[in-house]
């Protein structure tokens, strides 16, 4: 099985952004702990980030058919990207949005997000620790072959 994990704008600058927010962490460390809960599920997983909407765009259509499923933290594109979400559904393979913080708790514009409709499910506020769980209910849907 394997699955792909898209990370959006500044994510590469965890560890340095609003600690208070994000946490501590690094990207490199987000990679290895996604490495390692990866290599616990049995799942093969590759990485993406970009600051820019059409290569993440580029990123989701490159994984169809090579791709089972897909872990997605947007970023600020959660709440503007109506071509993220086209992407999505283009390519119907299963996806998880994940946001490191609770975005139901900060600003308003941040409530809404054009990707959740292409998604199998949100999850938010878990820390880093919501990629391990996005890529458990992955593993789930795609073995039950849940449509």
């Amino acid at each position: 099985m394997k699955i792909l994990i898209i990370n959006g704008p500044n994510i590469n600058m965890l560890g340095i952004r609003e600690k208070n927010i994000y946490g501590s962490e690094t990207y490199e460390y987000l990679l290895e702990y996604c490495r390692e809960e990866a290599e616990k599920l049995n799942v093969e997983v590759s990485f993406f980030q970009s600051n820019h909407e059409g290569a993440l765009v580029d990123a989701i259509q490159e994984a169809y058919g090579k791709i089972d499923g897909i872990v997605i933290n947007p970023a600020a594109y959660t709440h503007t990207s109506v071509a993220i979400l086209d992407a999505l559904k283009a390519v119907s393979v299963p996806a998880v949005e994940v946001h490191i913080s609770d975005v139901s708790k900060r600003e308003d514009f941040r409530q809404i997000s054009y990707v959740r409709a292409a998604c199998i499910k949100t999850i938010a506020g878990h820390g880093i620790e919501g990629y391990k769980e996005a890529m458990e209910v992955l593993k789930e849907h795609i073995t039950k072959g849940i449509a």
